[in-house]
């Protein structure tokens, strides 16, 4: 099974008692590529986190993270990847740096190295002027910054990041995404499980959404987007009486029927991908003498492709720790 990809899972089933956590999972992550997992409640999002990070055997089928194993070769697997789970493991006794020089030693760096390493994770994450300060005294996004350093303490080649965001302010928030790019720039594939589906927009270069236990749509952002329908105008007709006369143009202009809410005036309709539509439509109104109060040319949000795809609103928790 071994391939030029970073991460890949074939029919991975885990059970527990009497549910399938999964039920065949399917995934692929090229190098340096950031995958976000997205799904309900009890998905199986941190059940294949678990799995693909060794501190979880599956019941079937087959993954390899890095090139190795993670069934027959774990410690192969370990030595290579970090992971970050919803709740930082910090000792908030201790300052940052001596928290990352704590990590270097568990991990056998040696003090020389693991001191060397925890200065120069300061400065990637910007933690330096707080480096001998301690962790009480960080706020929710500093702590999440440091959480991912102690991650990146081996310079893994893939980097788990399960809910990193979980809790924080929207500060906090900015200042982990903003980590999260650099070590994509930097070449790290990451793979993210996030309830907060702007941040998979903000983030993925790909996305995975699980339901059940499995895979049930990949692509980028905007290939999931353009699932349904692509571009749609807005509009709100500043006269009532106007709407009949709005609806025309816009049938004519566009090739299409518009949703029409009379109470609010507005006139809705997909354009797909046509570039021009929004300015052609303003132009059949305006000859028409058709007055609009609002328009907007809006793409789809992720929100609506995983109610689309799932039948269920976005995700809130992920599912009990089994």
């Amino acid at each position: 099974m071994t391939s030029g990809d970073a991460i890949v899972a074939e029919g991975l089933r885990k059970r527990y008692r009497d549910r399938n956590a999964l039920n065949g999972f399917d995934l692929r992550v090229r190098p340096g590529e950031v995958c976000g997992l997205l799904g309900p409640n009890g998905a199986g999002k941190t059940t294949s986190v678990r799995i693909l990070s060794t501190l979880l055997r599956p019941d079937g089928g087959r993954a390899e993270v890095a090139g190795f194993d993670v069934t027959r070769q774990p410690d192969q697997v370990r030595y290579r990847i970090g992971l970050v789970g919803q709740h930082p493991a910090l000792d908030e006794a201790l300052s940052g740096r001596q928290n990352l020089v704590l990590f270097g030693g568990l991990f056998h760096l040696g003090r020389h190295r693991a001191r060397r390493r925890a200065d120069e994770l300061m400065e990637r994450f910007g933690l330096v002027e707080a480096g001998g300060q301690p962790v009480t005294s960080y706020s929710g996004g500093m702590r999440r910054r440091l959480d991912l350093a102690a991650g990146m303490i081996l310079a893994p080649a893939v980097l788990f990041l399960d809910e990193p965001t979980t809790g924080l302010d929207p500060r906090g928030r900015n200042e982990v995404w903003e980590s999260v790019r650099e070590l994509a720039r930097a070449g790290t594939t990451v793979l993210l499980t996030t309830q907060h589906l702007d941040e998979a927009d903000q983030l993925a270069d790909r996305i995975s959404v699980v339901d059940a236990g499995r895979v049930i749509a990949e692509g980028t952002p905007d290939d999931l987007k353009d699932r349904l329908g692509g571009d749609r105008i807005d509009m709100v007709i500043a006269d009532p009486a106007d709407l009949a006369a709005a609806v025309g143009q816009v049938r004519q202009v566009v090739g299409a029927d518009p949703t029409v809410d009379p109470d609010r005036r507005s006139v809705s309709v997909q354009v797909g991908h046509q570039p021009g539509a929004l300015i052609e439509v303003l132009r059949a109104l305006d000859a028409a003498r058709v007055p609009i109060a609002d328009v907007a040319l809006r793409r789809p949000t992720l929100d609506e492709v995983f109610l689309h795809l799932t039948g269920h609103g976005a995700p809130v928790a992920e599912e009990a720790a089994a």
